[in-house]
């Protein structure tokens, strides 16, 4: 077995792939999304633009092209490994539960005045399917590149060498800046920005997979872009005006959806625990010389 300082590296390069991956996309995204809307704002050519280089970056992370020596590792490390069907329908269900319990959670913290609303750039004049598009360009922007380097890279390389809930504590913790750096370091938002990762860093470990929090992931964005974020600004703050029917109902979504979300998790850890112990983490076997599985 190879001693703890030569495995160190490896660690180190993924976790900043993970991190400049994210900080990339996004940044390529927000440039073609202000050149759109400073050109043809009704045609939306960026969707198009920015897909195809999604595409290439799966194509690349995900083992095709040069260099071949690095290619079987880099499949390895996307962990974009289809399931089966029960274990992807367990996955998405915990995964959308737990987003109805944050979503609550969110709108607690907005009326209790512990964050500030968000604000998202409007598109008033384009055509409902030009807004339709890039919304949902933007959340596969945010969705791929962090579940490919955090959960997929990082994560992986972590869970060969660590705990699989230290694994997930970490690279939670790694991708806290990169939240920070576009919403804010305010504690409340940095808090549920980790319980968000701690979900799908969790829905990883179990599955050994990206490809169902790519889903949820995109569609917990898609969500917070059409129907959370959008009214963030009219909640009365409840320490001002009282808490309303609507706070409480946020407090209930909250509670019900955690409670559920747990059960529906630990459902998902039934289905995929012999796969775990029959199949062998194949960075941990290969770090120990054992061949991968």
């Amino acid at each position: 077995m190879r001693p703890p300082f030569v495995r160190i590296p490896t660690v180190v390069w993924s976790g900043m792939l993970a991190f400049v991956l994210t900080i990339v996309a996004g940044g390529i995204w927000t440039a073609l999304l202000i050149g759109n809307a400073a050109t043809t704002s009704a045609i939306p050519w960026s969707v198009v633009v920015m897909g195809l280089l999604l595409w290439l970056m799966w194509q690349y992370l995900g083992g095709r092209w040069g260099p071949q020596r690095t290619s079987a590792a880099r499949r390895r490390y996307l962990r974009a490994r289809p399931l089966s069907r029960p274990v992807f329908a367990w996955a998405v269900i915990a995964g959308l539960l737990a987003l109805v319990a944050l979503i609550g959670f969110w709108i607690v913290l907005v009326q209790l005045g512990a964050q500030p609303a968000r604000s998202l750039p409007t598109f008033s004049g384009a055509p409902l399917i030009t807004v339709a598009l890039l919304l949902i360009m933007a959340a596969l922007v945010s969705a791929l590149a962090e579940e490919a380097g955090f959960r997929g890279y990082f994560q992986g390389i972590l869970e060969g060498r660590l705990s699989g809930l230290a694994a997930i504590v970490v690279a939670a913790l790694v991708i806290a800046p990169a939240h920070g750096l576009t919403q804010g370091f305010l504690w409340p938002t940095v808090l549920w920005y980790f319980l968000v990762d701690l979900m799908l860093g969790g829905m990883a470990y179990l599955t050994r997979s990206i490809l169902p929090g790519i889903l949820v992931h995109s569609l917990g964005l898609l969500a917070f872009f059409a129907l959370v974020w959008p009214y963030d600004a009219q909640r009365p703050l409840a320490l001002k005006t009282g808490a309303d029917l609507w706070f409480w109902l946020a407090v209930a979504q909250a509670i019900l959806g955690a409670a559920l979300a747990i059960l529906a998790f630990r459902r998902l850890a039934r289905l995929t625990s012999a796969a775990r112990v029959v199949v062998s983490n194949p960075l941990r076997s290969a770090s120990a010389g054992e061949p991968a599985r």
